[in-house]
């Protein structure tokens, strides 16, 4: 039998990869944080995954405005 190699999803939606690389990316930013905060942050981030699975627009635009509070607050940090 000839086994092809896997080489990803077959799909390819714009929309959902560009939300999918923002919460790797996101995740990426809370990490560095101090316990306490990341926590938290790691929360918001999962629960917008969360949403993402049944409403991938809305998803994206609480990640929009998570990401603008994280990037404005400096005692975010």
């Amino acid at each position: 039998m000839n086994a092809v190699p896997w080489t990803g999803p077959q799909w390819d939606d714009p929309a959902l990869t560009r939300l999918a690389r923002q919460l790797r990316d996101a995740h990426r930013a809370v990490a560095p944080l101090p316990p306490q905060t990341r926590q938290r942050l790691i929360r918001h981030l999962l629960a917008i995954t969360d949403l993402a699975k049944r409403d991938s627009d809305l998803a994206a635009r609480r990640l929009e405005a998570f990401l603008a509070d994280f990037h404005e607050a400096p005692d975010v940090r």
